[in-house]
C-alpha cells in the first residue's frame, strides 16, 4: 500500500522524534553504572592526581563512582588504544592529554587515528612548563640564556622525560625558533630529569612545575620563563615564553575523550558536569598549586586544541627527526 505524501512524512518525523526522544531519555538516565577513566600514566603523577580529582567531583555530582584506571606504557598509546576500541556508551574515558596530539607523528604504526576515532569531551587544564636551568649557568633570562647557548654550541644538555615527550618537543620548538644547538638527554619520566639537572648532569629542563617549584622557590634550580601563552599563577614572577619568543607557547594540556560516536547527549553532559567543577574556586586552588591552570570549554573548543596541537608538533616533530617506533 503506498501512503499519501504527507501521511509518509508524518510517519518519518514521528519515527525520527521517537529516536531522539528515546536516546535523550536514555542520556538522561546516564551514568547507571561506574564509569572508568583510564590514564596512560602511574599512580602518583600529575595525570593521575588531576584524573582522580576530578572523578571525585563527577562522582559528587552524578551519583556514579568515576573510577581511575591507570594502564602506562608506549607513550600513553596502550591506554588510548583500549579506550577507542572500548565501547562507546560514555562508560570508559580516556584522560587524553598533549601525548595524544604528539605521538600521532612520533609513532609510525598505531591502531588507531586518535583526531578521526576520540570524541573529544571536554578540556581540563591548561598545565605550563618551566625553562629551569642548573644555577651554574650564568644567565638569569631567556636572551642571555639564547646569547649563552649560541655562544657554547652543542655543549649545553637538554634533558627531558623521554624521547618524543612534551618536554622534549618542547625544547625542540625553542630550538627551531631561536637557532641555538643543545644536546637532548632523554630520561625515564620527570623525576630523574629533575635529579639529573640539580647535579649538573645536564644544564636545562622544559619541565612540568609540580616536581620542581620547591626547587625554583629555594634556588637550587633557577627558572627563566613558563612555557605558556600567560604567566603561571604558581610562578607569578616567572616570565611567560612569548614574552621574549613571540609565537611560542606550550601547554602539556589535559582533558577527556571518550570513543566516536559516544551520543552527543552523554558528551554534552560530561562536559556541562566538568565545567561546573572546573568553576568550583577550591578545585581552582588545588588545580594552580600542581601548576596547572583550569582550562574550560566545549568539545568543539577541545578538538580545536587537538587538532591544531597534533599539526604543530608534527612539523617540530619532522624537523627534529623524532622517532619512537
Amino acid at each position: 500500500m503506498k501512503l499519501p505524501r504527507r501521511q509518509f512524512l508524518q510517519c518519518g518525523i514521528a519515527v525520527i522524534a521517537v529516536g531522539t526522544n528515546s536516546q535523550f531519555a536514555w542520556a538522561q538516565k546516564y551514568p547507571e553504572r561506574p564509569v572508568r577513566i583510564i590514564t596512560g600514566f602511574p599512580a602518583g603523577g600529575l595525570s593521575d592526581i588531576i584524573a582522580r580529582l576530578l572523578g571525585q567531583r563527577l562522582s559528587e555530582r552524578l551519583g556514579q563512582q568515576f573510577i581511575v584506571e591507570n594502564r602506562p606504557g608506549a607513550g600513553t598509546n596502550i591506554a588510548t588504544n583500549d579506550v577507542i576500541h572500548a565501547a562507546a556508551d560514555g562508560y570508559t574515558l580516556l584522560l587524553a592529554t598533549a601525548m595524544n596530539a604528539i605521538n600521532a607523528t612520533v609513532y609510525d604504526k598505531l591502531n588507531f587515528n586518535f583526531i578521526r576515532d576520540a570524541a573529544p569531551v571536554a578540556s581540563i587544564v591548561d598545565a605550563a612548563f618551566v625553562l629551569e636551568l642548573n644555577p651554574s649557568i650564568p644567565v638569569k633570562t631567556v636572551p642571555e640564556f639564547i646569547a649563552y647557548a649560541k655562544a657554547n654550541p652543542g655543549k649545553l644538555g637538554m634533558a627531558s622525560g623521554g624521547i618524543g615527550s612534551p618536554e622534549h618537543v618542547a625544547g625542540e620548538l625553542f630550538k627551531m625558533m631561536t637557532g641555538v644547538d643543545m644536546l637532548h638527554v632523554p630520561y625515564r619520566g620527570s623525576a630523574p630529569a629533575v635529579i639529573a639537572l640539580l647535579a649538573g648532569e645536564v644544564q636545562a629542563y622544559f619541565g612540568p612545575i609540580a616536581p620542581s617549584i620547591q626547587y625554583l622557590k629555594t634556588g637550587k634550580l633557577r627558572a627563566l620563563a613558563v612555557t605558556t601563552a600567560k604567566r603561571s599563577d604558581a610562578l607569578p614572577d616567572v616570565p611567560a615564553m612569548n614574552e621574549f619568543l613571540p609565537d611560542y607557547a606550550v601547554s602539556a594540556w589535559q582533558g577527556l575523550a571518550a570513543p566516536k560516536n559516544t551520543p552527543a547527549d552523554v558528551v554534552n553532559a560530561l562536559n556541562k558536569e566538568i565545567n561546573l567543577a572546573l568553576a568550583d574556586p577550591k578545585l581552582k586552588t588545588r588545580l594552580a598549586d600542581l601548576g596547572t591552570a583550569v582550562l574550560p570549554g566545549s568539545p568543539a573548543d577541545f578538538a580545536k586544541l587537538i587538532a591544531e596541537d597534533t599539526e604543530k608538533w608534527a612539523r617540530v616533530v619532522k624537523t627534529a627527526g623524532i622517532k619512537v617506533g
